[in-house]
């Protein structure tokens, strides 16, 4: 009986350790950059094998969690003082930072020899490169100013070029498009987000938010402009005759209602207009990746 017992408490902590691994590389949100990844590699490949795309979501997701942990493990104490992040399993002490370093190494590492052996040098390079960025640059950042949305917005932009690249083994216009209309995203994105966020960020001496730092028309004025930008870029795909015109129309639609947006934000400047400009920055990417991806079926 106490033996039953102790096997069953054991498949807890197993299952529970297990949910901390998984929390810990931050599995949705992995997810959804594989899935810009793969988006890019469908677009680029002549013919898409399903065991090598299954490869490929594999190892972004691990790149990614790999990114996230490192991430997680520098700013551990910073963690501890905002509301949203004080939970996570590091700050929280529901594992330690040798176990996670442990993690984050062989996540990478597994997700590299996928890249270069299953695809080619190029891919695992900007993946490298990706998570070097992220972890090591945007990171530390994060406490000096808005620059670190900038250097940000490339590690963010690399999947789907990484996806193309995958696909190709080589660089151009198409993955360069790929790569500008997820860059330019993230700006409205990110900000929305620090917006929402800033008495939290502020806890811990984050500044994300441009111009002087304020929910003002001056930030307001600064990611309608970027996302200005997501309108003549989403037409490009279809000019490059990467997709078709049905993707092109799904782009221009979508960016405009993002772009209208950006301007209830400048006339009301309030959290709530900010969080509904975040959900639309949620809801644009997919549905113009979506699109792109059955235009080209």
């Amino acid at each position: 009986m106490i033996a039953a017992e102790e096997s069953i408490s054991g498949v807890g902590r197993i299952k529970e350790r297990i949910g901390v691994l998984f929390e810990l590389l931050k599995f949705r949100l992995a997810s959804l950059i594989a899935f810009s990844g793969a988006m890019g590699y469908c677009l680029g490949a002549k013919q898409v094998e399903t065991g090598k795309l299954i490869l490929f979501i594999i190892a972004s997701i691990g790149i990614t969690g790999a990114a996230n942990i490192i991430n997680q493990i520098l700013e551990k104490d910073l963690d501890k003082m905002m509301k949203r992040t004080a939970n996570r399993p590091l700050p929280s002490g529901r594992i330690s930072v040798d176990m996670a370093i442990v993690w984050a190494v062989f996540l990478g590492l597994v997700s590299m020899v996928i890249f270069v052996f299953v695809f080619n040098l190029s891919t695992g390079l900007i993946s490298l490169l990706s998570l070097v960025l992220y972890g090591f640059v945007y990171t530390p950042l994060k406490r000096v100013g808005p620059i670190a949305v900038f250097v940000g917005a490339f590690p963010g932009a690399f999947p789907p070029m990484i996806g193309w690249v995958a696909a190709t083994n080589h660089f151009g216009l198409e993955p360069g498009i790929l790569f500008a209309i997820q860059f330019f995203w993230q700006f409205p994105h990110f900000w929305a987000i620090a917006w929402v966020l800033d008495e939290d960020y502020k806890r811990a001496g984050f500044k994300l938010l441009p111009a002087n730092g304020l929910k003002d028309l001056d930030t307001t004025l600064q990611i309608m402009i970027y996302t200005v930008f997501l309108l003549p870029i989403g037409w490009l795909p279809y000019e490059l005759g990467m997709t078709g015109i049905n993707s092109a129309f799904v782009a221009t639609v979508f960016g405009v209602l993002f772009l209208a947006q950006t301007f209830h934000l400048m006339r009301k400047c309030t959290d709530k207009t900010a969080r509904q400009l975040m959900f639309g920055s949620f809801i644009y990417l997919p549905i113009v990746q979506i699109a792109f991806l059955l235009d080209k079926l």
